[in-house]
């Protein structure tokens, strides 16, 4: 269902802007091709936190509610296309917003793994752990050069849960997939490139943009629901198993979040990038 109260829309030119009242995400939709463009804004380096999480799930159904012919996912950031999940959000957590906040994010994988749209993302900047999660959920990949991508939980002690690996395994061959798991492994531009982690390279967003443009509308003589229904057989095992494990996984999460140890090595991760930003 379309939110409009929680909706302002602007025309510009040919294209509509359309922007949560957080302003945490925009949604640009181009009338001559239907697509549309999906703005993360949540400064400084768009941390996954409840408020952005719950732009994005908002965000993806309104485009779908609104029959766009495809989604493209990309970040206001010069340089950073997601940080990944907000340290914070797990670091000394409280009871309620833990909850919402993984189901959120839950609910985000589920909404982006299985849209019914074709996705890609135009990552214009680095994209570690769960900005790699919301890369890889994308069907496509354009990756600028000289940053890095991957899922990098097991350097910071977490461990990535098994929809984490569905999105990376969907992408990466299984044996190249779980070396870089259990490495933590950050993949440059041109790695990611040579494994298939990204499906092409450009030098600026605005390229980065019209390539996933071209690969949305290379299905342009498809039938629509035909496409959609089978994207979403091949993903189904993955989305349906963890329709039928949220609690569990929630638990698991929750349960892990909170031992002693996991919360020292997010403390000192805390303390690495206070220190970083005095220098």
């Amino acid at each position: 269902m379309l939110r409009s109260s929680l909706l302002t829309l602007t025309r510009i030119g040919s294209k509509r802007l359309m922007s949560t009242a957080t302003k945490l995400t925009t949604v640009e939709v181009n009338d001559k091709t239907g697509i549309a463009t999906l703005t993360m804004c949540r400064p400084p380096v768009n941390g996954l936190n409840l408020e952005l999480l719950k732009d994005l799930n908002q965000s993806i159904d309104e485009i779908e509610s609104n029959k766009s012919r495809g989604l493209i996912l990309t970040s206001f950031n010069p340089t950073i296309f997601s940080a990944g999940l907000d340290i914070l959000e797990m670091y000394k957590p409280d009871k309620e917003r833990i909850r919402a906040f993984w189901t959120s994010l839950q609910d985000v994988w589920l909404a982006l793994y299985g849209s019914s749209v074709p996705t890609a993302a135009a990552i214009n900047g680095h994209s570690p752990a769960g900005g790699c999660l919301l890369a890889t959920s994308c069907e496509y990949r354009v990756m600028l050069p000289k940053f890095t991508i991957g899922l990098n939980e097991t350097q910071l002690g977490i461990v990535a849960p098994k929809w984490f690996m569905s999105s990376f395994l969907s992408v990466l061959p299984r044996r190249i997939a779980e070396r870089a798991l259990n490495q933590g492994r950050m993949f440059t531009t041109e790695e990611a490139l040579q494994v298939g982690l990204v499906d092409e390279v450009a030098t600026t967003k605005e390229e980065a943009i019209e390539k996933c443009s071209a690969f949305i509308g290379s299905f342009a003589k498809v039938n629509p629901l035909a496409r959609a229904l089978t994207k979403q057989q091949f993903r189904a095992a993955d989305l349906q198993q963890l329709e039928n494990e949220r609690v569990q996984d929630l638990e698991k999460f929750l349960f892990f979040v909170n031992q002693p140890a996991v919360q020292k090595g997010l403390g000192l991760y805390l303390e690495s990038l206070k220190k970083k930003a005095k220098n």
